[in-house]
């Protein structure tokens, strides 16, 4: 599964399906293999007229809870949600200069709801677009998050992504334990001494 920097679910129909190259596809608009700032406002504008379901210019709560609970039910699963050290400031991952240390994970952390399956460590994407905190989110303030998390995941400032680059920043999927391991039993000798024996 891939949700993209805004926050649209792209689920794989197979094993074979690169849902991260679904999404850059589609946003990708002439298929030139670069996605521009313009282009990726332009898939957040597409996503935010699916989003905005009575169509009034916002996602408004109702609809937030819709998108939480019917489109991307994956982002819920998190405790804390929206940016965390703010958008675009700060350094990159794996030593890349650019912006975005408050979206990228740090090699132990544990992400949470859409952070675990996208390019930024964004746990609700469309909740953390609302700059000025009014509980809505206006196409405006979608596109102005759409272009900082652009310049976010450009980390060597060329003014576009490519789906190369973009699969070098994609991290791996959470490694579960291994089938047929035993789990060991605690360390007894680690264990205080029983005082009444």
């Amino acid at each position: 599964m891939f949700i993209s920097p805004m926050g649209e679910p792209f689920r794989p129909k197979s094993r074979e399906d690169d849902a991260l190259a679904d999404w850059f596809a589609g946003a990708d608009r002439n298929h030139d293999g670069q996605l521009t700032i313009e282009e990726m406002q332009q898939d957040s504008e597409r996503f935010f007229a699916l989003l905005d379901v009575n169509h009034d210019g916002e996602i408004d709560p109702d609809e937030i809870t819709h998108y939480e609970q019917v489109v991307a039910p994956e982002v819920i699963s998190g405790g804390s949600f929206g940016m965390m050290d703010g958008e675009g400031t700060g350094g990159g991952r794996h030593g890349h200069r650019g912006g975005g240390a408050g979206f990228f994970r740090a090699g132990d952390d544990q992400h949470q709801g859409a952070g675990r399956f996208g390019l930024l460590d964004l746990p609700e994407p469309v909740v953390s677009a609302d700059s000025n905190f009014n509980r809505g989110v206006s196409v405006t303030e979608f596109r102005q998050a759409a272009a900082t998390r652009f310049m976010a995941l450009d980390l060597d400032h060329h003014g576009y992504l490519t789906l190369a680059g973009l699969e070098v920043i994609r991290p791996a999927p959470p490694s579960g334990p291994k089938e047929g391991t035993k789990r060991q039993a605690p360390d007894e000798s680690a264990l205080p001494d029983d005082p009444t024996g």
